[in-house]
């Protein structure tokens, strides 16, 4: 071994293993002067030449505070003081100078930008940004929407179209209403839906033009109910899908005022058959978009109101999709100023109308055999029970619309009761049916109890003077049908009209003719008579509601009072 190393000019040095139990060849170091490694600052490619493999030499990663070097590899430690520097080997070139980099040279590190350069370029792109934005102020000033075609006559296909809206309707049978009418402070805006199936509109009337009309509204072509509520915010919302229950009134609509034309466009663009080609004066004067929906607007003349003669209508503005199908339509109605409507085809609830109007729809159909022998026992019932305690609402007129409370009795065959008008609140009308004759007799507010909405029952004992024949008026009429009922009805002309429910008590609501009369009676399961209704002059349903139990024996009406003659 001494030999070799002689011979080679190379020494022996140790090695540990780090397994224990294995040898390791041992490593021979040359006795020669060792290479220098330039310092990783130094390395610097020189001009002409490339670098080698001897340059590129991986530099030793630092050992990770914290954690020890495995056993077997040797840790580098910093020479100790006093120690020899290990001098360059002779005939190795002098490191290079340090020569800056070229700019724009990636380096791992943030670029070395030189101050005149970079004003020059931050100038150029300031003006770049000024140029666009020039040109883009320009462009907005310079853009007009593309040309639309000019209005033209209007296509066979848009006339079958225009002819058809008013059946679609019809058939469509119920849409969402948006409606405004007048401008400014006299705006009245209208929120809710129509049913052209019923006919029916249920709205929430606002807008700072509603005045005494604020509230919710319901209407049929021929009765406007109107719950007003002062108090309501300006701007309408979609009224309740179930309508309130108290403090509804048959109202008048004032003449010259707006919601009567409104109505009336409302009712008119529904029809069961297609309408005449529109005039030749009907113009195509656009195509747009509605709610995704592509339509025509169409200007043509409105539906005639009914029993307009003649018919000069104004003209209106129809937005009409393909299918014939309406969302759109502005005009200008006489009383009623500027119109915008919108329809929205897709919320089209089932609507409900108040019990005036008469409740909410069912499918009418005959009596079944069980619900035909409860009819015809009704009247061994009611002389049964003997009697009831009664309510009454009934809206009468634009101008009378009552409530009242008071007695039935069905074995003795008379009825009690006093009656307040919304419309006279100073007053109160007391009814007296007895011995077949129909009398009233007009009190001061203060001698009946309770308030106009919800008056208490009449005073007893009965006052023996003022009495008067009462009118031949619907009024008469209900009463006296509550005291009929113990009369056997026909059967063959009623028809159950639906289920419902009153006071918790399920009900079946069956419509028959007595006396000329269009009743409707509200029988319980056990056959009692819970409500009785009375088709009015005005078009609505007046309405007693009976409370079966006994009742104050009343005194005979004094010998020689006059009255209206009632049947028995």
């Amino acid at each position: 071994m001494v030999a070799l190393t002689a011979l080679t000019g190379r020494r022996e040095r140790p090695c540990s293993s780090p397994r224990a139990g294995k040898s390791v060849q041992p490593r021979v170091e040359s006795s020669a002067r060792p290479r220098r490694t330039p310092p990783e600052s130094d390395r610097r490619p020189v001009a002409g030449r490339p670098p080698d493999a001897a340059d590129q030499v991986d530099p030793e990663p630092p050992p990770t505070p914290g954690r020890s070097a495995p056993a077997g590899v040797p840790t580098p430690t910093a020479a100790p003081p006093g120690a020899r520097r290990r001098r360059t080997p002779r005939g190795s070139p002098p490191p290079a100078p340090h020569r800056p980099l070229p700019d724009g040279t990636q380096t791992g590190q943030l670029p070395r930008v030189v101050t005149g350069r970079r004003r020059t370029i931050l100038m150029v792109l300031a003006a770049v940004a000024l140029v666009s934005a020039a040109a883009l102020v320009v462009g907005l000033l310079s853009w007009a929407p593309e040309p639309t075609d000019p209005p033209r006559a209007l296509t066979v296909e848009e006339r079958t179209r225009l002819a058809a809206v008013r059946v679609t309707n019809y058939r469509d049978l119920r849409a969402g209403v948006r409606l405004t009418a007048g401008t400014g402070a006299e705006r009245t805006e209208l929120v809710g839906w129509v049913d052209w199936s019923r006919p029916l509109v249920y709205l929430d009337v606002g807008g700072p033009g509603a005045g005494t009309e604020r509230g919710l509204l319901q209407a049929t072509p021929s009765a406007v109910m109107l719950r007003p509520d002062p108090a309501a915010v300006p701007t309408p919302a979609p009224p309740p899908l179930v309508p309130p229950g108290d403090r509804w009134r048959l109202t008048a609509l004032p003449a010259g005022g707006r919601l009567a034309p409104v109505l009336d466009l409302l009712f008119g663009l529904a029809a069961d058959r297609p309408d005449a080609p529109a005039p030749d004066t009907a113009r195509w004067t656009a195509r747009t978009d509605v709610e995704a929906e592509r339509v025509d607007v169409l200007e043509a003349p409105l539906p005639a109101p009914s029993g307009a003669s003649p018919p000069p209508v104004p003209d209106g503005r129809w937005w009409v999709d393909g299918d014939a199908r309406l969302h759109r339509l502005e005009a200008r109605l006489p009383g009623a100023g500027p119109v915008s409507l919108q329809l929205n085809r897709t919320d089209r609830p089932t609507l409900r109308p108040v019990d005036a109007l008469g409740g909410r729809p069912g499918a009418p159909r005959t009596l079944t055999t069980a619900e035909r022998h409860r009819l015809e026992r009704l009247p061994a019932r009611l002389r049964g029970v003997g009697g009831a305690t009664v309510t009454l609402t009934a809206p009468l007129g634009p101008g009378t619309n009552l409530q009242g409370a008071g007695w039935v009795s069905w074995s003795r065959r008379d009825a009690y009761l006093a009656v307040a008008d919304l419309g006279g609140p100073g007053r109160r009308t007391l009814v007296r049916h007895d011995a077949g004759r129909a009398t009233r007799t007009d009190v001061p507010a203060a001698t009946v109890p309770g308030t106009v909405e919800a008056p208490a029952r009449p005073p007893l004992p009965v006052p023996a003077r003022g009495w008067r024949a009462a009118p031949a008026d619907d009024l008469t009429a209900l009463v006296d049908a509550a005291l009929r009922a113990t009369t056997a009805a026909r059967t063959g002309t009623a028809r159950r009209i639906r289920g419902d429910s009153l006071a918790g008590t399920s009900v079946d609501v069956v419509e028959l003719r007595a006396s000329g009369a269009q009743l409707r009676y509200w029988l319980d399961r056990s056959g009692l008579l819970r409500r009785l209704e009375l088709r009015t002059r005005a078009h609505t349903w007046a309405q007693l509601d009976l409370t079966p139990g006994s009742v104050p024996r009343l005194a005979a009406a004094p010998p020689g009072t006059s009255g209206t003659s009632i049947g028995r």
